[in-house]
């Protein structure tokens, strides 16, 4: 660190942006308005601000505009409140630099509602962005506008054309490594990508700020251009790039550090990577404290200390030198120094990911070059330039037949759930520790195989020590869907079961809220997905699951769908069974009497009863109280005062209700709860609904029945854990 003071500022203020986080100064997490201002943007249902667009973003139903510099009026007063993302319901000429006033609803960025959910308040938290306005309407823009920066938004547009009509089925894939652009990315190309551990390549990095900036500065020098000349406009150049692609973390960071290297090369003093790197995270860290959370942040620079430090040193220990070798040592050591993050962030990792990497990185070059030489071709003759992008077609071919066979290898993927915080600082201080015995290896004899073994063995203890998650009691998270259900039990004896999982207005809940939170928890395996009933609320996202299994696009594997046992099915029955077939997932039925015992816990179905028609999904759904010790547990899907009267001889005292109909005024009838008197009540529902959910009749009914009500809401996924005995309630957004 003597020798590199950079590092140590920035470690430094790293640090103390954490502790002033801990402290409860808002620099990094939440809202950093005052709270007066966000008391009067949340009392007012319209409101009208001044910005200046920074970028504009078709989508299927709306025009996204991104404003900065934001002021809210407030009669003659002009408060600051950072940048807003605004959707208009009409669409509008603008261009880049405008200034709009804007009238709308402001509603605060939403945080996650689940564990593993993505944050989607922390990455707009990133771009200083803290509101959005839905249905914005413009009641004025000035004429004056940014030359330059309409400038790099025509050339964005332009190259996305020709990229669109030259790429062909790879179209939106070229975007995304060239332009930053993922929104064109079909998500199944994504979660492919995802599963094989190249994601990577789809975003702006340094090996393609390096291959655009040094080419134009090798080109500049060829004619005849000196140092000073063909850096400085290698440097605005790149820096133009930078804010064409969007401005992401991992561009900034390559851009910053490219600015230093060619800056040293004007000076005349040498290039240290690891300063440059520190020096990056430092501006980028004082324009926006927010990115010290930043998953893309994390990896980013971690990948570069990886590659920049961590392997020339290893190499050198380990006497490694054929490429093959320092390429193999370079892509484990990036595995596992950014392994903590992307567990914490995404509960999984690739395993094949380290391998796939040593063809795909040295390849990714002729994708990128392909690209980019396509598009001043594209200007003139279209023709040519899809000539031109066909090698790189050619090596997306290959990617996708790779992450094609990724996907039929069982365990290409680790599902490790996300470490505490204090298992990951752990983590690093074993690698610490093994990479500081490395280094007195080498300076003593003898014994060096044995102390490689020594070595290697401790890296494979250090990667299990992270996955570590031990099972206390059983847990029962209701994950906050939407209008909707969904529950999880984790089993002290290892088994884990799925009840329902559906929503009627959240779309892909299974991709962005079931999946992620089962890889949050370290699930790789459902011993069953329960259905209480077939609509939509409750199957939409079990109807994802499947689809996905079938197409090798999850790791998440099922071994049974248990349906309720009717006497008529409909379209969504066999709809269910169907996916379930082609998934290679058992197909089983539950009715009234059913008991399905696991090592420590035992769940009785209490209902359909014996012949029922299934002509009212609702009143015939499937109903389940899970035995646990002295614990009760009792699912009610949909069910009706109806057939909650019929079950009253088959019930008891409970410990926790999740309560039926999200807390429909038809359903927990006051007989009901005579009988089972839970301790803890969960309603599963919207915010915003149109059903009345729930219902104030029956609040009332669980409140002055003893019932401790909860709504995943307001307060997120609700989480129940208990030893038999005792119980411990979590709420995650509290």
């Amino acid at each position: 660190m003597k020798r590199r003071p950079v590092c140590l500022v920035c470690l430094l203020l790293m640090l103390c942006l954490y502790v002033t986080d801990l402290a409860g100064i808002s620099m990094i997490s939440g809202n950093l308005l005052p709270a007066s201002v966000q008391k009067y943007i949340s009392e007012h249902l319209k409101l009208t601000v001044n910005g200046e667009v920074q970028s504009c973003q078709a989508t299927e139903n709306s025009l996204s505009v991104y404003l900065k510099q934001v002021f809210l009026t407030v009669g003659s007063e002009q408060i600051p409140i950072e940048n807003i993302k605004v959707y208009l319901n009409k669409e509008e000429q603008l261009r880049i630099g405008m200034v709009l006033r804007v009238c709308g609803k402001l509603e605060e960025i939403p945080g996650p509602g689940n564990p593993g959910e993505f944050d989607s308040k922390q990455y707009y938290a990133c771009q200083k962005i803290y509101y959005q306005m839905k249905n914005g309407e413009i009641c004025g823009k000035s004429a004056a506008y940014s030359y330059f920066g309409q400038l790099l938004q025509e050339i964005r547009q332009k190259a996305e054309s020709i990229l669109d009509e030259a790429g062909g089925a790879y179209a939106g894939i070229f975007q995304a490594m060239i332009l930053g652009e993922r929104g064109n990315l079909d998500a199944e190309t994504k979660m492919q990508y995802q599963m094989a551990g190249i994601m990577h390549i789809l975003a702006i990095s340094g090996l393609h700020i390096s291959f655009v900036g040094m080419g134009f500065f090798r080109l500049l020098k060829k004619a005849g251009a000196g140092n000073g000349v063909a850096g400085a406009a290698s440097a605005f150049l790149i820096y133009a790039y930078g804010m064409m692609t969007g401005g992401s973390v991992s561009a900034m960071r390559a851009v910053g550090m490219f600015l230093v290297l060619v800056g040293a090369g004007i000076a005349g003093r040498s290039y240290d990577l690891l300063s440059a790197m520190a020096l990056s995270a430092i501006v980028l860290l004082l324009d926006a404290p927010a990115y010290l959370y930043s998953v893309s942040f994390l990896m980013s620079f971690g990948a570069v200390i990886g590659i920049g430090a961590v392997t020339p040193e290893i190499c050198s220990m380990l006497n490694l030198e054929k490429r093959t070798e320092k390429s193999l040592a370079g892509s484990v050591i990036v595995w596992l120094i950014t392994l903590p993050i992307v567990l914490r962030a995404y509960g999984e990792v690739s395993l094949a990911g380290v391998v796939l990497n040593l063809l795909v990185l040295p390849t990714s070059g002729l994708v990128l070059a392909s690209g980019i030489f396509a598009l001043p071709v594209g200007i003139f003759v279209i023709e040519i330039a899809k000539k031109v992008v066909f090698p790189g077609k050619c090596v997306l071919f290959f990617y996708e037949k790779l992450c094609e066979v990724v996907g039929w290898i069982p365990h290409s993927t680790w599902i490790a759930g996300s470490p505490k915080l204090w298992q990951c600082v752990a983590y690093y201080v074993m690698l610490a520790v093994i990479f500081a015995g490395l280094k007195w290896r080498k300076k003593t004899a003898g014994g060096k195989a044995m102390r490689s073994a020594a070595s290697v063995i401790l890296v494979i203890l250090a990667v299990v020590f992270l996955g570590y998650h031990p099972r206390e009691g059983l847990m029962i998270a209701c994950l906050d869907i939407g209008q909707g259900d969904c529950c999880v039990l984790k089993m002290p004896g290892g088994e884990n079961f799925l009840i329902d999982g559906g929503s009627s207005n959240k779309k892909n809940t299974a991709v962005y809220q079931i999946l992620p939170y089962l890889k949050n928890q370290g699930i790789a395996t459902l011993d069953g997905i329960f259905v209480s009933h077939t609509d939509k609320d409750h199957i939409s996202g079990i109807e994802e699951i499947l689809e996905l299994c079938a197409q090798n696009l999850t790791t998440v594997h099922v071994k049974n769908l248990i349906l309720p046992d009717w006497n008529t099915t409909g379209e969504e029955y066999e709809r269910l069974k169907m996916l379930a077939r082609q998934s290679g997932i058992q197909i089983q039925t539950g009715r009234e009497g059913k008991l399905l015992k696991t090592k420590e816990v035992q769940i009785e179905i209490l209902a359909p009863e014996n012949g029922a028609d299934g002509s009212d999904t609702n009143e015939d759904g499937m109903v389940m109280e899970v035995y646990f010790g002295k614990f009760r547990g009792l699912f009610t899907g949909d069910i009706g005062a109806e057939t909650e009267e019929k079950l009253l001889n088959s019930m008891e005292d409970v410990d926790f209700l999740k309560v039926a109909h999200h807390g429909s005024k038809y359903s927990t009838c006051q007989k009901f709860l005579d009988v089972v008197r839970p301790e803890i009540a969960v309603i599963s529902c919207s915010a915003k609904n149109t059903y009345g959910h729930p219902s104030a009749d029956t609040i009332k009914r669980l409140e002055d029945g003893g019932a401790q009500v909860e709504y995943t809401m307001k307060s997120g996924a609700i989480t129940v854990r208990t030893d038999g005995e005792r119980i411990w309630l979590e709420r995650f957004t509290d």
